[in-house]
């Protein structure tokens, strides 16, 4: 794959700006290089969106990385009809013992592949397998996604699914040639409020949709300085020499599913601004005072710890995301849909929804379109997903859902073009900020097939069928 030309990045070749270049996983990145070759569009090989596999009755799936993410994962799979848990994957032998012990008297006796650092390809290789979840730290992501596919299994991929836009589109060029799923699991588009919005955008609530906005305010600092909540210190690692938004994709997957990104628009281009960093640097060197292992993080170019982006789309409309782990507020995703006719914001919490400027609609008025705006998904599968549990359910949601459309032949709610898309605002919004809040040009990921893309199909009216153990 060589993509080349300079239409992508919005300035001249003679750019008075220095090119960015340090390091990710653990290799030399060139930033301006990465936008000159990834940052254009392609023809498209087959389009994935839209597309129907064949039927599988039974899903057999494998995990790997079985550490924060992966543990829930293992839990809540487990509990979903027509589903065999065949095998897990982490370096770590205490993790695998863990999640065996929670399988107990689950009817689910995995295989497990830990101790080397490759032993998760066994697990891809394997022909008993299906479904590849694949739950590891960020710069694993698209290699083991990669290989699954190219073993012919459907992935799934916690986020953010590439942290390159190289990476971005090996995910798309492997999952068009090898026509497997490669679906990254954004489980904020199975939340309660995001779905409600979601249907009514559908039926016309909230009018034409003008702005979204959504975030990750999420205070992640004594988790990242931990050193047992992050194997190797992944997390705080990945937030050292980067600067940009790092973790779009919570609050982008929503709004882009209500604003029909990639399915009758597009992005066009993204501005991004970044504060400067008064929370990490100072926590490493509190830490380093009483603990010689921190000294390793003093002096480390941390990235700025409120990052925010601007998106016009193709229609005119426009989104903000903004992204924060460091600051002391409460945890928010913003999620507002600001529309012609109604606007609803879902934070701070409860959810609000307003049809003029007065102010926001009672609860009583809202519990009524709540009654009247439930989808499907959630009328059926609601209810057992709290029960399980997964960020208040909306994990299961999102579980129960890719095995009932595998099950079923239907296509994936999320497609590797979103997952392409919305991880590439990592490395998009991390140029902009280094090249003065510049405007940098969005690829299309989907090689023009956005035209005529449907849009996500909540209404539950295929498939359904797919039950839950007890």
């Amino acid at each position: 794959m060589k993509l080349s030309g300079l239409a992508g990045i919005g300035l001249a070749s003679g750019s008075i700006f220095k090119s960015y270049a340090g390091e990710i996983n653990g290799s030399a990145y060139d930033l301006d290089e990465q936008v000159r070759k990834y940052g254009t569009s392609r023809p498209q090989r087959f389009n994935m969106s839209g597309y129907s596999a064949p039927k599988i009755d039974t899903v057999r799936v494998g995990i790997i990385g079985i550490g924060n993410r992966g543990t829930g994962a293992v839990s809540r799979i487990s509990k979903i009809g027509n589903v065999e848990l065949k095998a897990l994957s982490d370096i770590r032998k205490a993790r695998t013992d863990n999640a065996l012990e929670r399988l107990k008297d689950s009817g689910h006796n995995p295989t497990i592949y830990n101790g080397g650092e490759d032993e998760w390809k066994k697990l891809c290789e394997r022909e008993d397998i299906d479904l590849v979840y694949v739950t590891s730290p960020w710069q694993y992501h698209t290699p083991m996604a990669v290989y699954a596919m190219e073993q012919g299994k459907h992935v799934c991929v916690e986020v953010p699914a590439a942290t390159t836009l190289e990476e971005a589109w090996q995910l798309v060029e492997t999952s068009e040639r090898t026509r497997k799923h490669c679906m990254m699991l954004e489980n904020c588009c199975y939340d309660f409020f995001e779905l409600l919005t979601l249907n009514m955008a559908r039926q016309g609530f909230f009018g034409e949709i003008i702005h979204c906005e959504g975030a990750y305010i999420h205070d992640l600092l004594e988790g990242n300085f931990s050193k047992t909540k992050y194997w190797d210190m992944w997390r705080l690692r990945q937030n050292m020499s980067r600067n940009g938004n790092l973790y779009p994709t919570h609050g982008l997957g929503p709004v882009c599913q209500i604003l029909d990104i990639n399915r009758g628009d597009k992005m066009e281009y993204l501005v991004s601004v970044s504060s400067n960093d008064f929370m990490m640097g100072e926590k490493a060197k509190e830490l380093a005072k009483t603990d010689d292992f921190y000294k390793q993080f003093v002096g480390q170019h941390f990235r700025g710890n409120m990052s925010t982006t601007t998106i016009r789309t193709h229609k005119g409309k426009t989104i903000m995301v903004q992204h924060d782990v460091t600051s002391p507020r409460p945890y928010s995703r913003i999620h507002l849909v600001s529309g012609t006719k109604a606007t609803a914001r879902k934070y701070p919490l409860p959810g609000r929804i307003a049809t003029s400027h007065e102010g926001w609609l009672s609860d009583e008025e809202v519990k009524a379109l709540e009654e009247k705006y439930t989808p499907n998904i959630v009328k059926k599968i609601g209810e057992m997903a709290k029960k399980v549990g997964g960020h208040g359910g909306m994990d299961f949601l999102m579980d129960w859902r890719t095995i009932d459309c595998l099950r079923n032949g239907l296509p994936l709610d999320q497609d590797v073009y979103d997952a392409a898309l919305l991880s590439s605002i990592l490395p998009l919004s991390e140029w902009s900020i280094n090249h003065r809040s510049n405007s940098v040009n969005v690829p299309d990921f989907t090689g023009g097939s956005w035209k005529t893309n449907a849009p996500v199909d909540i209404l539950l009216e295929k498939g359904g069928n797919t039950g839950v153990r007890a």
